[in-house]
């Protein structure tokens, strides 16, 4: 076995301890004298013996074992047996009781010191209890939520609502409320945070209970604890669901020990000590150097010491550890002796210098210990690094991270043990995402950041509401000089908290090394293959929080990920320069459809993988080359039956029977089933019979079949690389694609990993961190409101006044706390480099879609996560990074925009895109576009075939179809042209608070003249465009508005009884989509009668009477529901429920409104006539409705000035700031033509029989008859009636053709006959 890094390659076996006939040839390697003083030196006298040089005896390679079994004795009482102690009763390996002590359901960790909550309020105790003396253990917050800790008796008994803390005889502290519990409960200590620990002290002497954070103490919780016979105590811990904590009851060194306090489990003392001094033998061959030409010892530095592999030397090393490397399998000594000796020589100096130390190191400990121990030794070693790492308190400078991480790095740059950890324990045994997170404190002032960051600020944002918002107030000097001073401080921040990020991102590049494949697989495929598994388990897992990977992990991982892959890409083209640059990456499409890479059970915008497979084989064969074989087809066939099979009958009794006795539970690892600190859970602990919630498909199957199946731990190099002969990841190459390759294929499986990490939990932890800011501006506001409070109080209200002070003082300390941790959150989640990071997954993304939108039909294998990372992302940009950073400064920014609008124009309606929850997601995606000026702008730039296309797309008949969205986006495109539609906010609602400033639908209206352009255009086209357009449109209004009134009688009725109701929110909210529904369709229609009014007034074309009279009857209908004296409208609105905040008189009237303008005003004569005549015939048309727009409840006489509006009645009169004197003026001139049209049609009427009036609508006379039936109505109800259906209203004949039918020429036929 060879070994690197000491200047020569050694031959482990030459070197192994040597017989008795060995060893004495072995002293002549160098002088005797020389030899005796060199291993005097290396080992020295035991301490009780005189370090005399006169007294010592000689020493060499014979008598050397008797020595060190000398200098390894210890004393009596480091010797004495850890089994029974004073004051303590149980096991002396303290671990949690998985067998008996616990209650609901919890996951544990293989060293039974994790446990991870999986019920309401699951509890669980330790296998020892003390009842005498004073006892420490230590419990590691993995999660801040909430969790009660500290002890209990065993006659304590819980349940899924009553843990430790809340029965008579147990105690506890809650850092989440910050509490103290011991069936009441008081305020006590502080907020616990992730990363924090806890010591949780018991003092059986003096009967107090306390407890410690992070080494700082909370002070006594408890006095006069029950003791006494049968009164013991043990450690015990209630959780919650998905919390997590690790315990350490002393198998490690405690982190911050009590002086007086014993560890519940007794340290290895005596072992310690054998360890210490091995470690400074070995420290002393280092340091220690032969000058075998001058026959004397030279003392070097360690960094300076070279072994040349002189036989003395190894020989030496051989003794220390055949009795060392045993040691060195011992959590306890690798983190107390061999973790603090690495530790020392990473601090003495700069990486340059202390690497090539911890190399000799690990060369000798490869060489010199069996491959079990060494494999033991840094397994045990990661752990505890990561563990110090994570569980660090957060300091100015970051030291304690950097030290670590430094370490770190030093380990991993060793190639050998990089590559044993990372085929072994970083991804299998480790959650080593903890090394690329940085944690944000929860406590500034602990973290020193008060120091860091002497001055705060915070913005001073003005609100939004009104018609156009206030006036920004300008900026003071003094407000400038906290300003600048706050943001320097924040820079020294950002630059210490880069130097952690840098050194993350040489971790990461240290496992992406792909030129270190000497007599072995390179990091990278391993570190490939393990990246692969970790995103699958966190695919197959979510919904199972214990198996995912933390968001905020995830974030911090991404970056780095993108940093280290960046370099690699940039590094590859420097090398070729016909490959691509990384600022022009993305992943070529036939990654999706070869089967090279597997995308578990991940959704395809076409559908199921098998399904694509049998249904897109020939373009396969066609257009990529790739001919899948029928037995594979046949086989994906019966995989897609064998899903929703029921496991057999065995294998679901045994995990019920196992989990019924309350057993521990071996699971087949399911994946990110993680401990808080380190490893994986492996045991389900259970009060009662459950079912486990296992994924439906295995996360890795052999008896699958699969298109070119290869499992991620089957594939080599060159199926991902590819040879002369092979094109790797890159198989079935499509002739739209250069046949250059863009950088190494193992570089773009790591992209393509990158993006679905987005996709997976990133995006929504970066949502969830923007709470800081918002804290911040609520908090801005409140105390911006006490200052003005204060200002206006009078001064004789002293009583007032003190506590406006108080509540000013409050705030302004809380602002100072969030001003400092919103500092934090911008230096590791908003920076500029993020974003930067953020976007170029975004232009990724974009090159990668239009890419697989070149192979036509082969466009269906690309994951759908791709469409949502490119709309995830440019979301997340506009919402979360563009409060800090402006986006208009984005290198390619117009571009993009252009390029992402193109996408979402074009897929929104691709028929090859099946999944009903993507297309939603691209249909609100675009909606949202639309709505903000520079993306309408983007999606005007691109090419107007697309736009055309889009906008034909929109004008689909909306049924079979999601139209809400649709119906949004053309009203978007309207908003600001329509009749008072120039509003951001409705007038009734502008006093109140705006839920999010930010929202689409609180934009300032930004109508697009281009697109209305083209949709008039389209429906000016066919004859069927329009008439199958409106029916729809009209159709959606009558639905909506409908319901809408019967869910407002249902509120009414509830709200008028007696007793107390409480009508469902939801109702509510139903209730109030629908009016909204209805408001934005009755736009629709005012912009297609603005944009084509002939649609509906030109006599010529075959529909527009029938859309005429439907139109009238809606508009008619609405009216009357909506202006009816002390009607149900009125009194809901009034009521002014929450959830119906939107509802009320103006949006729908002036929708209405601006339609009938639009028929009654705009027109030419011949146009105006018509639609009055229709409107007039309509038997629910009432004048006083359109008197009510104008505030007067009865009409005016003709020819009389209409009075003054009654200001307590409704009047479009009284929204000036909302209508112009034009508007106005165009309403009152409807209301005249009106009221003449209606006298006069009241004068010019004749009775009609009811037997001539069409049976279906009673409105209008009989005028068509249907054939072969014979049966008769109006020709508006069968021309609308035939819009939707074929079979006749009476007898369900089918219609084969409608005549014209007249009485008299009917009557005069038939007398003749």
């Amino acid at each position: 076995m060879a070994s690197k890094g000491a200047g020569v390659s050694f031959s482990r076996k030459n070197y192994r301890l040597s017989s008795d006939a060995e060893k004495s040839r072995a002293t002549g390697i160098v002088h005797e004298k020389l030899l005796n003083d060199y291993l005097h030196q290396i080992f020295p006298s035991p301490d009780h013996e005189p370090p005399t040089t006169t007294s010592r005896k000689s020493l060499n390679f014979q008598n050397l074992p008797e020595h060190l079994d000398q200098l390894l004795q210890v004393d009596n009482e480091e010797e004495e047996g850890q089994g029974q102690v004073e004051g303590r009763l149980g096991p002396s390996t303290v671990v949690l009781d998985h067998t008996g002590g616990f209650e609901g359901l919890l996951l544990v960790d293989d060293d039974l010191l994790g446990v991870i909550g999986h019920s309401n309020f699951g509890t669980i105790r330790s296998t020892t209890c003390v009842y005498k003396g004073k006892w420490v253990y230590e419990v590691l917050i993995s999660s801040q939520g909430l969790m009660q800790i500290g002890w209990c008796t065993i006659n304590c008994r819980f349940n899924q609502e009553e843990g430790v803390g809340d029965t008579h005889n147990s105690y506890a502290y809650d850092g989440n409320r910050v509490r103290k519990w011991n069936v009441t409960t008081t305020n006590y200590g502080k907020a616990w945070a992730a990363g924090d620990i806890v010591s949780c002290l018991i003092d059986l002497d003096d009967g107090t209970l306390s407890f410690c954070l992070n080494g700082v103490s909370l002070g006594t919780a408890f006095e006069n604890l029950a003791r006494g016979v049968g009164m013991a105590y043990f450690p015990a811990i209630s959780l919650s669901f998905k919390e997590s904590v690790a315990f350490n009851f002393g198998s490690r060194p405690l982190r911050y020990p009590v002086a007086g306090f014993r560890p519940l489990q007794d340290p290895p003392r005596a072992d310690l000590v054998r360890a210490q001094r091995l470690l400074g033998c070995f420290r002393a061959v280092l340091t220690v150097e032969l000058d075998v030409v001058e026959g004397r010892l030279v003392q070097k530095e360690s960094s300076e010491r070279q072994l040349q592999g002189q036989p003395t030397i190894l020989l030496t090393l051989a003794h220390i550890f055949h009795r060392f490397a045993p040691l060195l399998r011992k959590v306890y000594l690798v983190e107390a002796v061999l973790m603090s000796f690495l530790l020392g020589i990473v601090e003495k100096g700069p990486p340059e210098q202390t690497q090539p130390v911890v190399h000799q190191v690990l060369d000798l400990l490869w060489l010199f210990m069996e491959d079990s121990e060494i494999q033991d030794c840094l397994k045990q070693l990661m752990m505890s690094l990561l563990r110090l790492y994570r569980f660090s308190p957060i300091v100015p400078d970051l030291g304690l991270q950097i030290h670590y991480l430094r370490l770190t790095i030093s380990i991993l740059s060793h190639e050998k043990s990089r590559k044993f950890l990372l085929s072994n324990v970083l991804f299998d045994m480790l959650r080593s995402v903890v090394f690329f997170y940085i944690k944000s404190p929860l406590r500034v002032e602990e973290a020193g950041l008060q120091e860091l960051i002497p001055t705060t600020w915070w913005p001073h944002r003005s609100s939004k509401e009104g018609k156009e918002g206030k006036e920004v107030k300008e900026e003071t000097p003094e407000e400038r000089q906290r300003r600048r001073a706050y943001e320097r401080g924040c820079q020294r921040l950002k630059k210490r908290i880069e130097v952690v990020e840098e050194l993350q991102v040489q971790i990461l590049k240290l496992l992406l090394n792909n030129k270190d494949d000497n007599g072995g697989e390179a990091s990278r495929y391993i570190f490939l293959t393990k990246f692969r598994k970790f995103l699958q388990e966190n695919a197959s897992g979510r919904g199972n929080m214990p198996m995912l990977c933390p968001p905020e992990y995830m974030v911090c991982f991404l970056h780095r990920l993108i940093s280290a892959l960046r370099f690699y890409w940039d590094e590859y083209k420097a090398g070729h320069p016909r490959a691509a640059h990384s600022e022009e990456a993305y992943i070529p499409p036939q990654i999706f459809y070869n089967g090279k890479v597997d995308y578990f059970d991940l959704q395809r915008l076409g559908g199921l993988l098998s399904h694509l497979r049998k249904t897109l084989k020939d373009d396969l064969a066609a257009k990529a080359n790739i001919v899948i074989d029928p037995g594979e087809l046949q086989a994906a066939s019966m995989d897609d039956l064998d899903e929703d099979e029921e496991p057999t009958p065995a294998a679901a009794q045994r995990p019920l029977q196992a989990l019924a006795i309350g057993g521990a539970l071996p699971l087949p690892r399911p994946g990110w089933l993680s401990s808080p600190t380190l490893g994986r859970a492996n045991r389900f602990l259970s009060t009662a019979a459950v079912s486990l919630m296992s994924p439906r498909r295995p996360l890795s199957s052999s008896d699958k079949v699969k298109v070119r199946t290869l499992t991620v731990e089957q594939r080599t190099r060159e199926d991902i690389e590819g040879s002369h002969w092979n094109e790797g990841l890159l198989l079935g190459r499509p002739p739209e694609e250069p046949e250059q390759p863009l950088t190494e294929n193992s570089l773009l499986e790591i992209l393509d990993g990158a993006i679905m990490m987005y996709n997976l939990s990133v995006h929504q932890q970066l949502g969830k961190m923007v709470g800081v800011s918002d804290d911040v501006n609520e908090y801005a506001m409140a105390l911006r409101d006490t200052e003005d409070k204060i200002r206006r109080c009078p001064k004789r209200r002293k009583d007032i006044l003190a506590e406006l002070t108080k509540s000013q003082k409050v705030f302004s300390e809380k602002l100072d706390h969030l001003s400092r941790r919103l500092a934090w959150v911008h230096a590791t989640v908003y920076s500029q480099e993020k974003m930067l990071d953020i976007y170029w997954l975004l232009r990724v993304c974009l090159r990668t879609i239009e890419h697989a939108d070149r192979t036509d039909s082969l466009f269906a294998f690309m994951p759908e996560f791709y469409l949502n990372v490119a709309i995830n992302s440019y979301s997340a940009l506009k919402n979360y990074f563009g409060s800090v950073h402006s986006m208009e400064e984005l290198p390619g920014y117009e571009e993009t925009l252009t390029r992402l609008a193109a996408i979402l124009a074009k897929h929104f309606a691709d028929p090859r895109i099946v999944g009903t929850d993507i297309r939603d997601s691209l249909m609100q995606a675009l909606a949202s576009y639309v709505c903000y000026p520079h993306s309408l702008r983007a999606v005007e730039r691109i090419p107007q075939e697309q736009r055309v296309a889009m906008v034909r797309n929109l004008l689909a008949p909306y049924e079979q179809r999601p139209w809400a969205q649709t119906n949004w986006i053309l009203v978007r495109l309207w908003r600001g042209c329509g009749f008072g539609y120039r509003y951001t906010r409705l007038p009734h609602l502008l006093k109140t608070k705006p839920e999010d400033a930010n929202l689409p639908s609180l934009q300032k209206p930004c109508p697009s003249i281009l697109l209305q352009q083209h949709m008039a255009d389209l429906l000016r086209q066919g004859p069927e465009v329009a008439p199958s357009f409106l029916n729809s449109v009209l159709n959606q209004l009558n639905w909506a508005f409908s319901e809408f009134i019967g869910m407002i009688q249902e509120i009414q009725q509830a709200a008028e009884r007696l007793e107390r109701n409480f009508v469902d929110s939801r109702q509510l909210k139903v209730c109030a989509t629908c009016f909204d529904l209805s408001v934005s369709l009755l736009r629709v229609l005012e912009m297609t009668i603005t944009l084509v009014p002939d649609i509906f007034l030109d006599g010529a074309q075959p529909t527009s009477e029938m859309l005429l009279r439907r139109l009238a009857q809606l508009l008619n209908q609405v009216l009357n529901r909506v202006t009816a004296e002390r009607n149900l409208f009125d009194r809901v609105v009034t009521l002014r429920l929450p959830g119906l905040e939107s509802v009320d008189h103006y949006p729908i009237l002036v929708a209405v409104t601006g339609i009938l303008v639009r028929l009654l005003v705009h027109g030419g004569a011949s146009e105006t006539e018509r639609a009055t005549s229709v409107l007039l015939a309509d038997p629910c048309f009432q004048l006083r409705s359109i008197c009510y727009l104008l505030g007067q409840p009865e009409p005016p006489a003709p020819g009389a000035a209409l009075p003054a509006p009654d200001r307590k009645r409704f009047s479009l009169q009284s929204y000036t700031d909302y209508i112009s004197a034009e508007e106005l003026a165009q309403v009152e001139q409807m209301l005249a033509h009106l009221t003449a049209a209606s006298a006069q049609a009241a004068a010019a009427s004749l009775p009609t029989s009811e037997e001539d009036l069409c049976p279906i609508c009673y409105a209008h006379p009989i005028s068509a008859v249907f054939q072969p039936c014979g049966h008769k109505s109006c020709k508006a109800c069968i021309n609308q009636h035939l819009m939707n259906n074929k079979d006749c209203f009476f007898c369900k004949a089918t219609i084969v053709s409608v005549e014209d039918w007249d009485k008299a020429a009917s009557t005069s036929t038939t007398s003749a006959a």
